[in-house]
């Protein structure tokens, strides 16, 4: 495509999906308000409105839906190009994808079976009332859940990824002997560090950072004086590309929660805490046997956690509720999975009677309770922590757990890190291999959960500052490999897998922001 087709084509899109948007009849209705002003002059009737649009707000919230659409939304493609190529252009990554699902839809079946539940019901009365009553404490519910198992766990999930390959896709001498020292073999193209530094140039040893105890250019006091004014300014002017460029250099604590809604376009208005009321009745009125597995995920993984047990609460109630929102499928037009369906009354494989199951068509597994907790420390108001987290997870927790050549997906960022390691510290990921302690299988569980439940929380958030800033993940990866460089020393006397996760096990006391910037640009090239 051409450059102007390209552009049409993006805005024709932006447009369609606009259209049917709430904010679309909000603006309509604005516009035929102001037509009784007296200033609207009906030879200038076009730019007077416009305006007036612009003078009451309402303009700066249409160029942050449409920044929104810019970023959720892949590049349009030619009309001829199959449905399947804007989910994942790649067909042995669409088909590793399928094999995937297809094994945790037999997981969650055969618990079905064993424990003769089925997979939803309709809740009694007397039962809708009494969750309806401790909705705001169902972590005092002593429920038996020693029957209930995740359907999956992150190494189950490794395992399938170290599995990869390329049918079409032969060595060739090019490629370098440590590239098949790594535990994923495909050939994607991932960036190195010379190229980060040209994406990454705010993160240089030469910039200010929240997050960065000491600077030799600039007093942190002063930086961070200047930092939270500006981040006062970029909030009162509700600009969503503006608020995304400022998080590149850290969001101050008391402007984290507003910058990231800002920049997420995240606005819970009166219909967003509508929609969440009507996904609590949903809740409420029916029990889905996924209920089961994120009450047992909360309690194995955040109820454990010192920083996140006291959001027992909270937990449930967003987890719950996203498990029934069907919103949440418009995500997997371009994502490479495909949402789970069920049958009705056992009408096995008469599609009329399919039906997406979960409702948001998405299966939590082990640890997916993290990607919600840190976000408790910024949003207190339910309606409005659900918001946020509903966006994050269609933006970007999706790669995490989905098989994609996406520069985001867990596959990249597998493969980033890898890399990483092997370029800049070959003989420790070499000693490392020879012990059998391969990096990867310690560092995946890190970059699954984009580091939440590893890092203590003000530390995460700094990370998470970031791939908000950069709308990437791939950060992750560079810290993960930025941890092997900073406890290198420690690692080449381990002899075991063992020993070399024990020197791993405990990342709270480490620093992000420092460890990120020295590994990419203090390493010499």
């Amino acid at each position: 495509m051409d450059e102007g087709t390209d552009v049409s084509l993006t805005i024709a899109q932006v447009v369609l999906r606009l259209r049917g948007s709430h904010l679309h009849s909000q603006l309509e209705r604005q516009a035929k308000e102001c037509l009784h002003q007296p200033e609207i002059k009906l030879e200038f009737l076009k730019e007077d409105v416009r305006a007036f649009l612009k003078t009451s707000g309402w303009e700066k919230k249409l160029e942050n839906a449409v920044y929104r659409e810019m970023h959720v939304q892949p590049p349009p493609s030619l009309p001829t190009a199959p449905p399947e190529h804007l989910k994942e252009p790649l067909a042995y990554m669409r088909g590793a994808q399928a094999s995937w699902e297809t094994r945790i839809h037999k997981s969650l079946n055969s618990m079905c079976t064993e424990l003769g539940v089925s997979l939803a019901r309709k809740r009694p009365a007397v039962e809708q009332k009494e969750l309806a009553n401790k909705w705001n404490e169902m972590g005092t519910d002593e429920t038996d859940l020693s029957r209930f198992r995740p359907v999956y766990a992150p190494k189950d999930f490794l395992e399938v990824l170290i599995g990869l390959r390329n049918s079409n896709h032969h060595g060739s001498e090019e490629v370098s002997a440590q590239s098949h020292w790594g535990l994923i073999q495909v050939p994607l193209n991932v960036r190195d560090v010379p190229q980060m530094r040209e994406v990454y140039p705010e993160l240089s040893l030469t910039n200010g950072q929240l997050g960065i105890d000491d600077n030799a250019h600039l007093h942190p006091d002063l930086f961070e004086s200047k930092h939270v004014d500006m981040g006062k300014k970029v909030v009162s002017e509700q600009d969503s590309a503006a608020a995304q460029q400022y998080s590149r250099q850290g969001c101050p604590t008391g402007l984290r929660a507003n910058l990231w809604a800002l920049i997420l376009n995240s606005t819970n208005q009166s219909q967003d805490v509508m929609h969440y009321e009507q996904l609590k009745a949903g809740v409420i009125q029916y029990d889905l046997l996924v209920d089961n597995l994120i009450y047992k995920d909360v309690k194995l993984t955040a109820s454990n956690d010192d920083y996140y047990f006291v959001f027992e609460d909270f937990l449930y109630q967003v987890l719950l509720c996203f498990s029934r929102d069907t919103a949440v499928l418009e995500h997997f037009g371009y994502n490479s999975a495909s949402p789970p369906k069920a049958f009705i009354q056992g009408n096995v494989e008469v599609e009329e009677c399919a039906v997406v199951y979960p409702p948001n068509g998405v299966i939590p597994f082990h640890g997916f309770s993290m990607y919600v907790a840190p976000l408790c420390f910024l949003y207190n108001e339910p309606s409005k922590l659900y918001s946020v987290f509903r966006e994050m997870y269609i933006r970007y927790f999706f790669r995490l757990h989905s098989i994609s050549s996406s520069p985001s997906g867990i596959v990249s960022l597998c493969l980033q890190f890898e890399r990483l390691l092997q370029a800049h510290l070959p003989q420790l990921f070499y000693h490392l291999r020879q012990i059998g302690a391969q990096p990867l299988r310690i560092a995946f569980k890190w970059m699954v959960r984009a580091f939440s439940g590893y890092l203590s929380t003000d530390q995460l958030l700094l990370l998470w500052d970031r791939v908000l800033g950069y709308d990437s993940l791939e950060i992750v990866a560079v810290l993960a490999a930025a941890v092997f460089a900073f406890r290198a020393e420690n690692l080449m006397e381990v002899t075991s897998l063992a020993s070399a996760e024990a020197v791993l096990a405990d990342l709270s006391t480490l620093k992000v922001m420092p460890l990120i910037q020295i590994f990419l640009f203090a390493t010499a090239i």
